[in-house]
C-alpha cells in the first residue's frame, strides 16, 4: 500500500490574533506546523501536500520551501472544499490518503503508524481518530453501529439530540481515506446549511450508506487530539510537550528537579546522571554530556556541554565547554566561546570569539573578546580584552602560565608570552616577553633585581 499526506493549514488564524500565522509560531522551539510536517515524512517518502490560504501562502512557503507540496485554497469553505484542491495533483498517486492538520502539534507517530497499520489491516474505505472526552468543546459525537461497533455517523454538537448528546466519545478530524473511494465520492458532499461548507465528516455517512467500513481508533492520550485555535490552547499544548519531553529524558537517567520550570527543545540530546535544576531552558541543537549540573535560572542555545560540566545562572550561546569546565553564576558565554577542559569562570564575567584554555580561571567581573588564552592561566577579577577601536576587532594572545593581574586593561592586538605577569591595574599596550612582570599605566616591565 502507498500513501498520500494532505495537511490544512489554510486557516487565517482569526481567534489567534496574530499577523503571523498560526502555524508558523513556535512551539519548545519549532513552529507548530513543523510537528506535522515530520510526522508526515517520518510515514510516507512522498512529500506532503500543505494546503494554505492566499493570504498565508507566501509566509508558509517561505517557511516550508521545499518540504511540501501546495494547493491554495482560495475560498474557506470547510475541510472538503481543502480536499478538493488537492484532487488534481493526487488522485490516482496512492492507495491511502492521510488528513493532518498544521495546528495539531502533539500527534505522534506512533499513534498515526497504529491508524494506518489499522486501516489497512481492516481494508476500511475510512479509518479515523477519536477521542474519549467529558467535555465535548463543539466536536462532534461520534455514532458506532450497537452491534458491531463499526462508525455509522459523525453528529455536529450544534444538531445533537439529548441522547446524541451524552456521547462522549468525539471527532478530532483526523481521517485515512481508501483514495478511490475517496475521489469517487468526494464530489457528492454537499455544502451545509448552516455555512454553505463542504465538511469531511459527510464522507462517513456516504461511506456508511454505500456499505462501506468506517474504523476508529480511540486516542490512548487525549491530549494528542487537541487543536490550536486560540493562545490559551497554545499554552496547553506547549505544557504537554514540555512534560511529555522531560518526562522521556528523566526516563533515560536524566534527574530533572522541577519539570514544571523546565524546558527542553526537541533537538537537545542529554547523557545520564546529569542533572538539570529549575528555570533552565535548553534550546536548539544543544548537547550536553554525563553528570553535568545545569541550572538553576540557566539558558543554553546550540552549545556543546562535556561531561561533568557546571554551569550556574548562566547564559551560553553558540559555545562549547569541555570535560570538568564550569561557570558563573552569573557568566555569559557568547559565540565562539570555549571553556577548554578543567576551565573556571567566574561569576560576572562574559566571552565571544574566544579560548579559555585547559585549567585555566577566570575572575568575576572580566570579559575576553578575540582571545586566546593557553593553559594554567589566571585573569584576575576585572580584566578586559580591549579588542575594538572603533572600526576593527583585534586579536589578544595569551600564552601558557601566565598571571593576569585584577583589573588589567589589555589593549589588543596583543601577546603576552608564556610566564609572563601583570601587575593589578596594568593597562598593557605592547607585547610581553616571556617571563616578563609589567606594571603600571601604560605598563612598563619591573627591572630585576
Amino acid at each position: 500500500m502507498t500513501l498520500s499526506v494532505v495537511i490544512l493549514a489554510a486557516g487565517l488564524s482569526t481567534r489567534f490574533k496574530s499577523k503571523t500565522p498560526k502555524v508558523l509560531h513556535r512551539l519548545l522551539g519549532k513552529p507548530m506546523l513543523e510537528y506535522t510536517l515530520d510526522l508526515a515524512n517520518a510515514l510516507t517518502p512522498k512529500p506532503p501536500v500543505l494546503v494554505v490560504g492566499p493570504e498565508t501562502e507566501a509566509q508558509i512557503r517561505a517557511w516550508a520551501g521545499e518540504q511540501a507540496r501546495y494547493a491554495v485554497q482560495r475560498e474557506r469553505l470547510g475541510t472538503g472544499h481543502a480536499v478538493m484542491q488537492t484532487q488534481s495533483m493526487l488522485e490516482g498517486e496512492s492507495d491511502q490518503l492521510l488528513v493532518l492538520y498544521g495546528d495539531m502539534p502533539l500527534l505522534q507517530l506512533e499513534t498515526l503508524q497504529k491508524l494506518v497499520e489499522q486501516h489497512t489491516t481492516n481494508k476500511a474505505a475510512i479509518t479515523m481518530l477519536t477521542v474519549e472526552r467529558e467535555d465535548p468543546r463543539g466536536f462532534g459525537r461520534i455514532v458506532r453501529n450497537s452491534q458491531s461497533g463499526h462508525i455509522q455517523a459523525i453528529v455536529e454538537d450544534v444538531e445533537a439530540t439529548p441522547e446524541i448528546a451524552a456521547i462522549t466519545e468525539l471527532n478530532t478530524g483526523l481521517y485515512i481515506f481508501e483514495t478511490a473511494f475517496m475521489w469517487e465520492n468526494l464530489s457528492k458532499l454537499k455544502p451545509s446549511k448552516r455555512k454553505g461548507e463542504y465538511y469531511l465528516t459527510d464522507m462517513i455517512g456516504l461511506a456508511a450508506g454505500a456499505g462501506k467500513l468506517v474504523d476508529g481508533i480511540v486516542l490512548e492520550d487525549p491530549s494528542e487530539g487537541l487543536g490550536i485555535n486560540t493562545r490559551v490552547d497554545f499554552a496547553i499544548a506547549a505544557a504537554a510537550l514540555q512534560q511529555r519531553t522531560n518526562e522521556a529524558w528523566m526516563l533515560q537517567g536524566v534527574t530533572v528537579i522541577d519539570p514544571a520550570t523546565t524546558y527542553i527543545e526537541p533537538g537537545v540530546t542529554i547523557e545520564q546522571d546529569t542533572i538539570i535544576y529549575p528555570n533552565t531552558h535548553l534550546r536548539g541543537k544543544t548537547v550536553i554530556g554525563a553528570d553535568c549540573e545545569i541550572g538553576p535560572n540557566t539558558l543554553i542555545e546550540d552549545c556543546e556541554i562535556g561531561n561533568r560540566c557546571r554551569v550556574t545562572s548562566s547564559i551560553l550561546e553558540k559555545a562549547i565547554m569541555e570535560d570538568d569546565s564550569d561557570i558563573g553564576p552569573f557568566g555569559h558565554l557568547r559565540k565562539g566561546a570555549k571553556l577548554c577542559t578543567g576551565a573556571h569562570m567566574g561569576n560576572f564575567g562574559e566571552m565571544k570569539n574566544s579560548t579559555l584554555g585547559p585549567g585555566s580561571k577566570m575572575g568575576h567581573f572580566s570579559y575576553l573578546g578575540d582571545a586566546q588564552i593557553g593553559e594554567n592561566v589566571n585573569i584576575g577579577a576585572g580584566t578586559i580584552t580591549c579588542n575594538y577601536d572603533g572600526k576593527r576587532k583585534h586579536p589578544t594572545v595569551i600564552e601558557d602560565d601566565v598571571f593576569i593581574g585584577s583589573d588589567s586593561m589589555l589593549v589588543a592586538p596583543l601577546h603576552i608570552g608564556k610566564g609572563a605577569i601583570t601587575g593589578a591595574g596594568s593597562v598593557v599596550t605592547h607585547d610581553i616577553p616571556d617571563d616578563t612582570t609589567v606594571y603600571g599605566v601604560p605598563a612598563r616591565v619591573k627591572e630585576k633585581k
